[in-house]
């Protein structure tokens, strides 16, 4: 896998350090950054559930109405 150097603020580094429990700050970053892209997924499938749903309930036929 590719690996990419970046330069990050030490305040920010230690704040993730903190919240992932992890001495590490590469390691840390890393949980932090994979846990947000993993939230990313989670919220885009039920998002896309619900969307499906809503679709699915705008094509049923209505019955006539008057």
């Amino acid at each position: 896998m590719a690996k990419v150097n970046i330069s990050l603020d030490a305040e920010l580094v230690v704040e993730g350090m903190v919240l992932a429990g992890i001495g590490w700050p590469q390691d840390a970053i890393e949980a932090v950054v994979r846990d947000y892209i993993a939230r990313g997924h989670r919220t885009e499938a039920r998002t896309e559930l619900k969307d499906q749903s809503l679709r699915e309930l705008d094509v049923k036929p209505q019955e006539p109405q008057g």
